[in-house]
C-alpha cells in the first residue's frame, strides 16, 4: 500500500486554528503547552507528570474489570515509569467514522516509539461513554460492492439525556442489514464474524459501549489497547477526588474561560466550544440521566433546583464533566504523556488549556492523529481518466459532474469556445476604448453588457459539456462513483465512513497495513492507494 501526503489546507473544512497548530505553530503557542513533534516536549510533559502509586493500583484494579487481565500493556500500566498515549472515541455504531480506528492506530504507533526512545508508554482508548447526544452516534455508514452508500441506524425511546454507554437499542443492532450490505466483498464474512463476536449474547442486554469496545477490541486486537469506561463505578470513585476540587475551585475558572474565548477571536479563531456566562463545567448523573447544569451567582441549577459546590462536591461520583473539562478529568485519572485527537479535540483543548492551569498544573502534549483517504484501484484510475487531483473531488457531486463533464467535451469544441472567448474579449476591449472617446455612457453601458455577454458564451460552453455527460452514461456514473468514495454526502471519507467495508473489501490484513503506515513525522493528510 503505496501513499502520499496532502496538506491538510488543500482539504475542505479544515480551521484556521488546526491549520496553524500543524504549520505555524508559534501562532498559537500560547494556548497549548507543548508543540508537537518535539522531543522536547515528551521530555517535558513525561517530567511534570505526578501519579501516585495508589491511585495507579486502583486504576489498574479497575481497568482489569473490562481489560484482558493477561494484557501486556495492562502489566506495564502497573510499572510506577509507565506513561499513557491516550485517545478515544464516542462509542458510536459498528465503530463509527473510520478515523475512530485511525485515532487508535495513531496512538498505539506514539506509544510504541516513546517506548523504543526510553519512556514506557502504553495505548489507552477512553470510552464515551457519558456523553448523551445519542442521535449523533446511532447512524453507521457503509457503502457496498457498487459504491452505493447503506446507512444503519438505532432507535431508544428512553430519556434522550440518557449517557450512550449505557442505551440498549430497542430493537437491537442491524446485523442483518450490515452482512446484505457488505455482501459480495471478498472478505465480508470475516468481517461478520468479528461483529458476531463483538454483539453475541443477549440483544436486550447489549448495550452501545459494550458493543462498541468489543468491535474495536477485535479489530485492533494486536495493538493490545487499554479500553477505559467513565461511567465504571471505580474509576469514578478514583476520579472523585478532582472533581470535588474541581467544584469548590470553579468559580474563579469561569472568567478565564470567558476571556480564552475572546483571546481565541481575537486572533482570529473560534472558540469550538461555546461558553457563556451561565455555561457550567458539570453534569449530574441522576437516575440514569445526565442532567445539565447551569451556572449563575456562585450557584448551580436543573431546572426548579438549586445546588450550591459543596452540595455537588458531597456527589462527586455523579457528577460528570462537560466537553472543556473531560480530559482534565481523564488526565488526573491517568498518567498521560500525549493525547491523540482530530482537528475539533486539538481545537477546543486550546479553551481547555485554561482548566489544565487551573486544576492539574500540567498539560499532556496535543498529537494529531493520522487521516487518510483510501483510494482503491478503480478511483486511482479514474482520478487519471479525467485529470483529476483528490482536491478536485472533494467538492459537491454536482460541481464534480461538471468538472467531469467539461473533460468529455471534443477538444476541437473545447478549443473553440476558448478561441471565440478570447476574440470576444478582444473585440469588445477595442469597442470599448473607441466608445470611451465617442460617448463615456456609451462606454459605462458596454461594461454592463460585457459580462453578459462572456456569461451566456460560459453558459452554452456549460451546456454542452453536461449534453456530453448526458450522452456518456458510464461518465456519469463514474463521477457518482468517485463521489461516493471520497466524498461522501459532502464529508472525508474517513468522516463518514465506518472501517467495516474497508476490511471487507481489502481483508483483515488490512488493519496491519494501516498499522505499518503510520508514523507522527508526517502531519499531512494520507493518501492510501489500496
Amino acid at each position: 500500500m503505496d501513499g502520499v501526503c496532502l496538506r491538510y489546507t488543500d482539504l475542505p473544512g479544515t480551521s484556521r486554528l488546526f491549520a496553524d497548530y500543524l504549520y505555524n505553530f508559534e501562532k498559537v503557542a500560547r494556548f497549548y503547552r507543548h508543540a508537537p513533534r518535539v522531543a522536547s516536549s515528551f521530555a517535558v510533559s513525561q517530567a511534570q507528570i505526578e501519579y501516585p502509586d495508589s491511585r495507579r493500583a486502583a486504576l489498574v484494579a479497575a481497568l482489569k474489570k473490562i481489560n484482558d487481565p493477561a494484557s501486556v500493556n495492562l502489566k506495564r500500566l502497573e510499572q510506577s515509569d509507565t506513561v499513557c498515549v491516550v485517545t478515544g472515541q464516542q462509542v458510536g455504531l459498528f465503530t463509527g467514522p473510520a478515523y475512530t480506528v485511525f485515532k487508535a492506530v495513531t496512538a498505539a504507533t506514539a506509544a510504541r516509539e516513546l517506548t523504543a526512545n526510553g519512556i514506557p508508554a502504553v495505548p489507552v482508548f477512553w470510552l464515551a461513554t457519558e456523553d448523551h447526544d445519542f442521535p449523533e452516534i446511532a447512524a453507521a455508514h457503509v457503502f457496498d460492492v457498487d459504491s452505493k452508500v447503506r446507512s444503519f441506524r438505532v432507535s431508544t425511546t428512553g430519556a434522550v439525556d440518557r449517557p450512550v454507554g449505557d442505551i440498549i437499542p430497542d430493537n437491537g443492532f442491524p446485523l442483518d442489514a450490515l452482512r446484505d450490505a457488505l455482501q459480495g466483498f471478498p472478505f465480508a464474512d470475516d468481517v461478520m464474524a468479528i461483529v458476531g463476536e463483538a454483539h453475541a449474547g443477549d440483544p436486550a442486554n447489549l448495550s452501545m459501549g459494550v458493543a462498541f469496545r468489543e468491535t474495536v477490541r477485535r479489530l485492533l486486537a494486536p495493538l493490545d489497547l487499554i479500553f477505559l469506561d467513565p461511567l465504571d463505578a471505580d474509576i469514578r470513585a478514583i476520579g472523585a477526588p478532582f472533581v470535588r476540587d474541581a467544584l469548590l475551585g470553579a468559580e474563579g475558572l469561569y472568567p478565564k474561560l470567558l476571556e480564552r474565548n475572546r483571546d481565541l477571536v481575537a486572533a482570529g479563531y473560534h472558540a469550538q466550544v461555546h461558553v457563556e456566562p451561565d455555561t457550567s463545567l458539570f453534569f449530574l448523573l441522576e437516575n440514569g440521566r445526565r442532567i445539565a447544569l447551569k451556572h449563575r451567582d456562585g450557584a448551580y441549577f436543573a431546572k426548579d433546583r438549586k445546588f450550591t459546590p459543596a452540595d455537588l462536591a458531597s456527589r462527586a461520583e455523579s457528577i460528570s464533566p462537560n466537553a472543556l473539562l473531560r480530559p482534565v478529568l481523564q488526565d488526573y485519572l491517568l498518567p498521560s504523556i500525549a493525547y491523540v485527537g482530530g482537528p475539533a479535540e486539538l481545537a477546543y483543548f486550546a479553551q481547555s488549556e485554561v482548566l489544565y492551569s487551573g486544576l492539574l498544573g500540567r498539560m499532556p502534549v496535543m498529537l494529531p492523529r493520522n487521516g487518510y483517504s483510501l483510494l482503491s484501484a478503480r478511483s486511482q484510475k479514474l482520478l487519471s481518466r479525467y485529470q483529476l487531483t483528490l482536491p478536485d473531488a472533494l467538492v459537491r457531486h454536482a460541481n464534480l459532474r461538471e468538472v467531469v463533464s467539461a473533460k468529455l467535451v471534443p477538444d476541437t469544441l473545447h478549443e473553440l469556445f476558448k478561441e471565440s472567448e478570447g476574440q470576444m474579449r478582444q473585440i469588445l476591449d477595442r469597442v470599448e476604448t473607441s466608445l470611451q472617446t465617442f460617448d463615456p455612457s456609451l462606454a459605462k453601458t458596454l461594461s454592463k453588457s460585457r459580462s453578459k455577454m462572456l456569461y451566456q458564451l460560459s453558459k452554452m460552453q456549460q451546456k454542452t459539456a453536461r449534453e456530453a455527460l448526458r450522452r456518456d452514461e458510464r461518465a456519469a456514473a463514474e463521477a457518482q462513483y468517485l463521489s461516493n468514495q471520497l466524498f461522501p454526502e459532502e464529508h472525508l471519507q474517513e468522516r463518514f465512513f465506518s472501517i467495516l467495508p474497508f476490511v471487507a473489501q481489502y481483508g483483515p490484513g488490512f488493519i496491519d497495513r494501516i498499522v505499518d503506515h503510520s508514523c507522527l513525522d508526517c502531519v499531512d493528510h494520507h493518501i492510501l492507494y489500496v
